[in-house]
């Protein structure tokens, strides 16, 4: 059984920063490729950004590139989003995936992920 929970989420003021964590239960996150993606209210579900098994490799959206930042500790089995210069349109529901069969090249792919936390709201006033 694999669960996702993210926290971290909330209201900050354009420029501000937020830092999203995702936690997994049971086992390690060691085999698994993790990601981010968000989804406002009338748009579909976007990546954001994607990080490899070993924690070598990261992958961003252009929208996010010099801005967000992604990291893992598989001993704590946590990935973090650190999010810095927020605007206005970075407003959205935030949600970690992760599976253990990643390929390269598919890490900003919603569809190449088996399991998905529940989502945070996060939102950049003006």
């Amino acid at each position: 059984q694999v669960q996702l929970v993210e926290s971290g989420g909330g209201e900050v003021q354009a420029g501000g920063s937020l830092r999203l964590s995702c936690v997994r239960s049971g086992r390690t996150l060691f085999n698994y490729g993790m990601g981010w993606f968000r989804q406002a209210p009338g748009k579909v579900r976007e990546f954001v950004a994607a990080i490899s098994r070993g924690g070598e490799s990261t992958y961003y959206a252009d929208s996010v590139k010099g801005r967000f930042t992604i990291s893992r500790d598989n001993v704590k089995n946590t990935v973090w989003l650190q999010m810095n210069s927020l605007k206005s349109e970075d407003t959205a529901v935030y949600y970690c995936a992760a599976d253990s069969q990643l390929r390269s090249g598919a890490y900003a792919e919603s569809r190449e992920y088996g399991y998905w936390g529940q989502g945070i709201q996060v939102t950049v006033s003006s």
